[in-house]
């Protein structure tokens, strides 16, 4: 597999003809909000393009550019639909574009980290790069964009590199979040088949107690999960574990299974401006775990609930703890799960959340709550510009 050729996507044509006419349909469907000081609020009083065209000749847009793995062209590669589970479609990268230009912005597309090397050994610059690439390899995959831009000093939107590593490691992120005083399930890692007899021991000592849940710790979209992941007995922990060092070639995270009801929250914003945009309770059908299979079936086996009064609060106020702990830049996902007794446990953290805007938790959550695909993005670029001080013209 030729990796330094994937996800060679063309830039997208079209200029502000197009994005007026798309910007027209989606103001009249009610998809968007158009801000006061938009270059857009014309649209709702006078659809003129000589209007938009004259306003936008007297400032020189900035750019930015979109860092993405464009699932599509790794599947033309040979790879398959689990190793490019967490990869996006080519309407994900559509969507990024149109609230771009909505921004003020100049979209650019450069494709996967090959690409960005090969551009930036060219000596390309860009004045802000939206990222969402997640990488293919190693445990430090997600860091490896942010970490890049870093060193050629350009600003990205989404958190830095330590973040990124941090999120991806479910152990790790587990010990960050604990010690900031979040609640989390007892747990363990297992390294090695030998940690197999260390889980074993704490089983028999009391320290943990099944059933357990068992999931590979650096994998996302629920990829490593699935009905066996929950487990009652020694025989079948050593053998779903031996199956996971073998087959992820990572260490295995084993965790005192969750077994109240499952949420995940919102959030956008960084530090004292993180802001909830809201939550969703996730339901699964026959008790099944929140997998990628589950997750790609959505609308067969889940269903999705805005957070009721009960349990809305503390939900919110534990994910906007866990975001300043980890000090999330911009945007992302908390997921949580209440434990036998109804107690909220922290279970992980995706600072790269899915953008799609039809399918991904994110959007999904969003709608629930009343609001639009397009108040996140704005809301996601706007901390960024606040962060980074860029400013457009």
């Amino acid at each position: 597999m030729n990796s330094e050729n994937n996800g060679d996507v063309p830039a997208k044509k079209g200029g502000l003809t197009n994005n007026v006419l798309l910007d027209k349909r989606r103001c009249l469907n009610n998809e968007f909000e158009i801000g006061e000081n938009s270059t857009y609020q014309t649209l709702t009083k006078n659809f003129s393009t000589n209007i938009l065209f004259s306003k936008s000749k007297e400032k020189k847009l900035k750019t930015v550019g979109i860092t993405y793995d464009l699932k599509s062209s790794y599947l033309k590669q040979g790879f398959t639909e689990e190793q490019t589970a967490e990869f996006d479609d080519e309407s994900t990268i559509i969507a990024i574009e149109e609230e771009l230009t909505l921004a003020g912005f100049k979209p650019e597309r450069i494709g996967n980290i090959f690409q960005l090397v090969k551009a930036l050994s060219k000596g390309k610059k860009w004045d802000l790069v939206f990222n969402i690439s997640e990488c293919m390899y190693g445990d430090g995959r997600e860091s490896a964009v942010p970490a890049l831009l870093d060193q050629y000093q350009i600003p990205y939107i989404f958190s830095g590199p330590v973040v990124m590593g941090i999120s991806l490691n479910k152990y790790v992120s587990r010990l960050v979040i604990e010690a900031g005083g979040v609640a989390v399930s007892p747990g363990r890692i297992i390294c090695n088949i030998t940690d197999i007899d260390i889980v074993l021991d704490d089983l028999a000592s009391g320290k943990l107690s099944y059933p357990l849940f068992l999931k590979p710790v650096a994998e996302g979209t629920g990829k490593g999960i699935t009905d066996k992941s929950i487990i009652n007995n020694n025989t079948d922990l050593r053998k779903l574990s031996t199956e996971m060092l073998n087959s992820y070639h990572q260490s295995v995270l084993v965790e005192e299974y969750l077994s109240g009801r499952e949420f995940t929250v919102g959030i956008v914003g960084s530090g004292t401006d993180t802001q909830v945009i809201g939550g969703m309770e996730i339901i699964c059908r026959d008790g099944l775990p929140y997998s990628n299979f589950v997750k790609e079936n959505y609308k067969e086996y889940v269903n999705y609930l805005a957070l009721e009064d009960d349990i809305k609060k503390q939900c919110e106020d534990i994910a906007v703890r866990v975001w300043q702990i980890l000090g999330g830049l911009d945007g992302g996902r908390i997921d949580l799960r209440a434990d036998r007794n109804g107690r909220i446990c922290f279970m992980e953290v995706n600072p790269l959340a899915g953008l799609n805007p039809n399918i991904s938790d994110f959007p999904i959550l969003t709608r629930l709550n009343g609001k639009n695909y397009h108040y996140i993005m704005k809301s996601i670029i706007e901390s960024a510009i606040k962060r980074t001080k860029i400013q457009n013209g």
